[in-house]
């Protein structure tokens, strides 16, 4: 009986949702005075006439400025970090005030640059400032993402939003040296279902004028359908010691096709600085004529002289969010008090990967399958894909429970039952494409077993980059068997043989400490230690894998070095599917594939890149160094592996085509090795094949 996942099953679904109750109660605690007090809203009414007339009696009749910033469009991708770069635009701005409410923003700059294809436009709005913290109805998307939702500030607005007052702080602020007092008041809508503002606004306790505004929206207030959430940060700074004016603003939007949840969502990151103000000089009249928003020339634009080079801001960033965005969310969701802000509905088909749609090999022969996924709360999702492999005649499943406990810390309950596993140390073809190749030439890089068990997995952020993760799991491990001997369109194609594992039960624990490579940064350095213990069939063994990896990209990103060593042991008596198999693609190439085997080795590989005619053709300079041996195991007769009987070394070169989708190295292994063509995709697409 199967009995071990359920009871565990059940264990972590109470440890996920006992916390729930207590954390709702915290949140409601917070704030002494409550929601609505006469503190509050007497502060809300001094904001309200502070916005009225954005600088009474201050002597300011109108201003220009200048502003630059940048757009990032690029795909986050579904349980990870990782985050892949599509497309970069820098812009300068021009901007201008007159009194009462006069206002021009000119485009004298804007160049992107493309780092995959693509076919994103940008509203203008996403272009430009934001000016007096919107308008009393906040309009965004020119009002295809957002349209007409109540400012907190505007009138009118006590009847749609409740406030509170959270907290008196200290902000240092661009044009002041000395930190400012402000108040946070938070503010709620008085119905969720309905078009509104959830967040936070800051107002100097001086004179009630709005200093920062952090907030996203209800799902109701999303035009768009595919939008998942939109978080929008404004900071205001104090000019000459009396202006309150815009210096600072981020905005990030996610979408997502609505009632499909691919294993990436498009992302549109934004920031603009504002800066170099001058007051109460001539502004020509002629200059508030025409549009609210114009642009020079297309060839004065991309000609125009920024300060900084196009990727200025990934360096000094990269794209992991900023700390005002990424809490944006989780502090509105306790305001709302709902269990989603997301625009998406909660029930969706999910297909993690393509693989997990379609795929072919000599194990399974023809699997199809679908998926689908439930989100009955912000922090807690369901996920669940099953399919039928034709061949084998018997149905893969998988059940996985996510659950964010907070911003750093993620619980996973997986219940599995013949899933594929690969014996190897990496895939050596992603995805799809060993689908294409196994049905087309029958070149299978698979080495296959069945697998059917429950897994607990605890990860938790230790800053910015580090992060440490553990686990449970119970398995049963089963060996697969070779269901067709050629390929589907060639009947001359001939499978290899399927190689033995030891069948039985596994129960394990495991641990890593990682460092990882912020998003988009172009330089940095990754380090992963994972550490696996256990026993198998009563004999106990253990398994730790060090992995480190230096990255350095030129400011133009036209020329990249990656290096990255692996290295692995065993000790214990581990079953034969816990050895390391080396050789040919994904590890090293000009090798026999998984030619080499053993229970430690060591693996070095370097790749330097340049751009020839970007984004059409990049060339590659390609290295590896590889090492195993055996010591207290020898791998089953029928693997036809051996040691390498010392270092074998392979040299290639290959080229990248179509923004470096598309990749085609030609390798040829020093020792007793032969060329060899390997066709793959760029690393970061990998994952979703």
């Amino acid at each position: 009986m199967f009995r071990t996942p359920s009871t565990m099953l059940l264990a972590a679904l109470a440890a996920v949702v006992a916390p729930l109750g207590a954390w709702a109660q915290e949140v409601d605690a917070v704030g002494g005075e409550g929601w609505n007090s006469p503190r509050v809203i007497e502060l809300l009414e001094r904001a309200r006439e502070r916005r009225a007339l954005p600088d009474p009696d201050s002597g300011l009749f109108n201003y220009r400025a200048e502003a630059g910033g940048y757009l990032y469009y690029y795909l986050d991708h579904a349980d990870s970090d990782d985050r892949t770069l599509v497309k970069v635009d820098q812009i300068a701005l021009e901007v201008y005030w007159a009194s009462p409410n006069r206002t021009k923003q000119r485009i004298i700059g804007l160049r992107a640059e493309e780092k995959l294809p693509s076919r994103i436009y940008y509203h203008l709005d996403h272009l430009t400032v934001v000016q007096n913290e919107f308008d009393d109805r906040i309009r965004m998307g020119d009002g295809d993402e957002v349209r007409d939702v109540l400012h907190p500030a505007a009138p009118g607005a006590e009847s749609v939003y409740d406030y509170r007052l959270a907290d008196s702080l200290a902000i240092h602020l661009p044009g002041k040296n000395e930190p400012i007092r402000v108040y946070e008041v938070e503010v709620r809508p008085r119905r969720s279902d309905l078009p509104a503002f959830v967040g936070s606004i800051f107002l100097d306790r001086a004179t009630a004028a709005i200093v920062r505004m952090t907030f996203t929206f209800t799902p109701a207030s999303y035009v768009d359908p595919q939008i998942d959430y939109i978080h929008v940060s404004l900071e205001n700074g104090l000019w000459e010691g009396r202006y309150w004016l815009p210096s600072e603003q981020r905005l990030e939007i996610r979408r997502q096709l609505r009632v499909l949840d691919l294993p990436a969502g498009g992302v549109i990151r934004g920031v603009m600085r504002i800066r170099n103000y001058r007051f109460n000089e001539p502004i020509p009249a002629v200059v508030f004529q025409g549009a609210p928003v114009t642009a020079l020339p297309k060839s004065i634009r991309e000609n125009h002289a920024f300060e900084e080079g196009i990727y200025a801001g990934l360096e000094a960033e990269g794209l992991a969010p900023p700390a005002d965005l990424e809490t944006i969310r989780h502090k509105a969701r306790a305001l709302a008090g709902v269990g989603s802000l997301s625009g998406l509905p909660r029930l969706r088909v999910a297909f993690p990967n393509a693989s997990s749609v379609f795929r072919y090999n000599r194990a399974e022969g023809l699997f199809l399958g679908a998926g689908a996924i439930f989100a009955p709360a912000a922090t807690t999702r369901l996920e669940a894909t099953a399919g039928w492999a034709f061949g084998a005649r018997h149905a893969p499943a998988s059940v996985a429970l996510h659950h964010a406990a907070n911003d750093e810390a993620r619980l996973r309950l997986r219940v599995e039952h013949n899933v594929l596993r690969d014996v190897g140390l990496r895939p050596g073809t992603p995805g799809i494409l060993n689908s294409i190749q196994a049905a087309l030439f029958g070149d299978d890089d698979l080495d296959p077993y069945h697998a059917s068990g429950v897994s607990l997995t605890w990860s938790r952020d230790l800053g910015s980059s580090w992060r440490v993760e553990g686990g449970l799991a119970w398995e049963r491990h089963r060996t697969a068997s070779l269901v067709t001997e050629h390929a589907p369109f060639d009947d001359k194609a001939t499978f290899r043989p399927v190689r033995s594992i030891d069948e039985g039960t596994l129960v394990s624990a495991t641990a890593t400490l990682g460092r990882t490579i912020p998003p988009a940064r172009p330089d940095g350095w990754a380090l992963a230690l994972h550490v696996e213990g256990g026993r198998f069939a009563s004999e106990p063994f253990v398994r730790p894998i060090l992995e480190a990896a230096i990255q350095r990209t030129s400011a133009d990103h036209r020329r990249e070095l990656h290096l990255r060593g692996t290295a692995g042991v065993v000790a214990g008596m581990a079953p034969p599917q816990k050895l390391f198999l080396v050789g040919g693609r994904g590890t090293l190439p000009g090798y026999p594939y998984r030619a080499f085997a053993g229970d430690r080795f060591a693996l070095a590989e370097a790749e330097a890149s340049h751009a020839i005619r970007d984004p059409w053709l990049r060339i590659r300079l390609l290295g590896a160094v590889g090492w195993t041996d055996f010591g207290n195991h020898a791998p089953p007769a029928d693997w036809g592996a051996l040691a390498t009987d010392g270092v074998r070394s392979s040299i290639g070169v290959g080229v990248g085509l179509l923004y470096d989708v598309i990749r085609v190295d030609f390798a040829h292994g020093l020792n007793g090795g032969r060329w060899q063509t390997n066709f793959s995709v760029h690393p970061k697409l990998q994952g979703m094949l």
